[in-house]
Formats: structure tokens, sequence, C-alpha cells
């Protein structure tokens, strides 16, 4: 039964690193209490023929053909309201993202942080990154989540230079955490240049973009030596000469930690990497997933590690290959992405809401902000349907939670493989259960 949170306080540690000093720091964690008031178990249960019916009617007037599946379900009850080829495992685009959100939290822990460090290594000052995807050159105060910024860094390293009497270093930097490519099987070579993502490395900086505050800004070629570069002036800005360019160089185990600075929190990166569908954001959960289970980090071992947490959970029908939904070799079935969804929204996981809390709200925010509009055919389910986008070339689905009339609370996973596939046709379904009286 889904139930609304009330947040205590609790602490969790979590030390994901084993061979190399931690790339996570462990933070306080906000545990879920169950209160009583429950999500529309007091309402009439919804009748599942009658809302068979309004959906029926909606996929018959749609251009869909058999390549649609879909899921439906009471979120109180756990009651199978409509299923449509419901255990087809279906190309799910970014409603990948789901499967990645619930592994990071559940590996990784909702408040564990990704840490960025320098350390020395003789005259040498070494850029070490953790692989946190929202580092940044220069932090605004009104940013959301706060990020790490290399100003910070070097500010830090600055000052502990100086308390060693050192105004002059080398550079190197150190991107060696991850293994294999840096970019996803079957990735259109367009995804970097055309600003969807950048290539998954352990050392990035603002996103890996040529324009910072364009989201959709190209992507530079060669990510960790241009923070290495961003880091450089950030140094000499604080005072400290850096003789030359920036060196590519693993720093030693025994190297000494000058500074460091910690991400927003895998809770906030995952309600971030669902609202915004941010690809940067849920390549790195990915790895990070593989680095804490053991597993080489890859998007082969991503994928093993993946699967393992998929296993312990008792989810079938889900294989990935990637975190974001970018590769067409993923495949995962309705029934999954729904039964995800009911693990995520169950009180007794309260370290994987933010999977919930992140879902974009229909023609309200994130990449459902444009979608549910007065005249799209669909307006019932704005501000009432929250949903997971994913859209490729001939594939579109919409997974998440609708708020139906008479006051039920609903899960859903619509898939649909076909060339005629439309996230606004997907609208006009969960609109549909938002506005079903069918009790």
């Amino acid at each position: 039964m889904l139930n609304i949170f009330v947040l205590v306080a609790g602490v969790v540690a979590v030390d994901v690193l084993k061979s190399r000093p931690s790339a996570t720091m462990p933070y306080p964690v906000a545990l879920a209490e169950e209160a009583p008031a429950s999500a529309g178990s007091d309402a009439d249960p919804i009748s599942p023929d009658r809302l068979a019916d309004k959906l029926d009617d909606r996929m018959s007037d749609s251009d869909l053909s058999d390549g649609l599946s879909a899921f439906v379900t009471d979120a109180a009850t756990g009651t199978v309201l409509f299923q449509k080829d419901a255990g087809e495992a279906r190309i799910p685009a970014s409603t990948t993202k789901i499967v990645t959100a619930i592994t990071a939290l559940d590996v990784l822990g909702p408040d564990a942080h990704l840490r960025t460090t320098a350390v020395r290594d003789g005259g040498t000052v070494i850029l070490v990154g953790a692989g946190d995807p929202m580092l940044t050159e220069r932090n605004a105060p009104d940013d959301y989540p706060q990020m790490a910024s290399l100003e910070e860094l070097a500010d830090r390293t600055a000052e502990a230079l100086r308390g060693d009497g050192v105004d002059s270093v080398r550079l190197a930097y150190d991107d060696s955490l991850y293994t294999g490519p840096a970019e996803g099987p079957d990735w259109k070579p367009s995804y970097i240049w055309d600003g969807n993502v950048a290539k998954v490395t352990a050392l990035m900086v603002d996103g890996g973009r040529t324009k910072k505050q364009v989201n959709y800004s190209e992507r530079v070629d060669d990510p960790p030596r241009a923070a290495a570069d961003a880091f450089a002036r950030r140094l000499r800005d604080a005072g400290v000469r850096v003789e030359g360019r920036p060196s590519p160089a693993e720093a030693p185990a025994d190297a000494e930690e000058l500074a460091a600075v910690g991400s927003a929190s895998i809770s906030a990166l995952v309600e971030r990497m669902m609202l915004d569908s941010d690809n940067n954001i849920a390549e790195a959960l990915f790895r990070q997933v593989a680095l804490a289970k053991g597993e080489e980090v890859s998007f082969s071992g991503a994928s093993r590690a993946v699967g393992r947490v998929m296993a312990d959970f008792g989810v079938s029908g889900v294989h990935v290959e990637d975190g974001s939904g970018l590769t067409r070799n993923n495949r995962i079935s309705p029934k999954a992405l729904v039964e995800l969804l009911e693990i995520a929204a169950d009180p007794q996981h309260p370290e994987l809401r933010a999977t919930i809390t992140g879902l974009p709200t229909a023609h309200f925010s994130g990449s459902l902000h444009d979608r549910y509009s007065a005249d799209s055919g669909s307006a019932a389910g704005a501000g009432l349907v929250r949903g997971k986008t994913g859209t490729l070339n001939g594939v579109s689905a919409l997974a998440g939670t609708v708020h139906a009339r008479d006051g039920r609370l609903v899960l859903y996973a619509f898939v649909a493989n076909d060339e005629a596939a439309a996230g606004r046709t997907l609208d006009t379904f969960t609109s549909a259960i938002a506005e079903c009286g069918c009790t």
C-alpha cells in the first residue's frame, strides 16, 4: 500500500570505493515513517472493466498498432486495472531511468555524495574524478541542488598549498575510475555533438558542455582535459602558479589529499535525472552501481550489476545496457516498470522515494512541462499525471502515477514501439485514467 511519507532523522554510512580513497561521503539520511493517510484507499475501488472500456476507446482512436504494451494497477491495493501485452519487454527509451534510479538509491543510499579530490604527488597536484555528473566550474548561489565546484576545490587546494609554503605546482588529472568505451552500445554518433549526452567519463565539468548555460549544447571531445583546464584557471585565480598544461596521470594510492568537494546527494541527483531526463546523471549513476557492486566500472559491468539488483527485488523483464535509455538494446516490460514504481512507493523502502518525488508533473514541470495543454486532448491529466517520459525514433514510453478523479492513486506504464509512436498519444491514455470516475 502506498502511503504519505513523514520524515524523521536517521544516519547511514556508504562505502562505495574499496580499493582507493572513497568516492562517497556519508551524510544523514531521511527515513520515512508510515502515516495513517493512504493513497486513496478510502475511496471506492476502481472498476477494471470500466477503466478498460475507457482505455480501449482511446487506444482504438490512436494510430498505434500492435507495438503498444501497457500495465495499470491500483497503488493502494495492487489490483491490476488494465493490461495489454504487459510482460512484453520492449525498447523503453528514457523510462530506463526508473531502473537506474532505483538501483542507485538501493545500492549507494540516498544521501551518499560523490567526492572529487585534489591530491599531491611530489610537486604535482592531481585532480581526481569520482564521477560527479554535476561538477561545475563555478557555483551559482541559487543553483538547486547545490553542486560541487572546481572554484571551491581550487580555493581549498590553494589554502593547503600556502600552508606548506607552496605557490607553484604542476597539474595532472586522473579519470581512471571508469573503464571501457565512453559511448554507449548502439548510441548514435550525433548524441554527443547534438548535446544529448557527454562522453561517459569519471571527470567532467558543467556536463561536458561547450556552452555551460545551454542545456543541449554540443559536448566537448575530451571532458577530463576540459575539467583539468578549468581547475587550472581556478588555481591561478586563487594565487597558485600552474606550470604548463595539465596532463593525464593516475594518482598513487598513497598520494596526500589536499582538498575535496562533495556532489549533491544521490537522492538529489536522482530527482534531477528524473525531472529533466538528464542522460549524464543517468550514466554516472549506472557506473556508480557497477563500482559499488564490485563489477567492472563500464557499460557491461553496470549492466551486470543492475541485473543483480533486479534479481534481488524479484523483478523480471529488465535488460539494460546503458543507464539513460539512449541505446535501442535495452528491453523492459511495462509490468516490470510498474512493479518497480510499486517498490519505490512502498513505505518499507523510504530510501527509494526520490524515484517517485522526481517524476515530472503533467503541464507543469520537467519533461512534461509542455504536454497536457488545454488544446492537447489530454488536458484532464494536467497536474494529476506524473510520469517519466521516454522517446526515441519509433519509440514512446510513459510510466508513473495518476490521481484519478475518484480519489484513487494509480500506477501505470505505457510503452509503444511503433513508427506512429508519439508521447502525446500516451498522454491521452493517462488523461483517461485521470478523468475516469470508474468506481
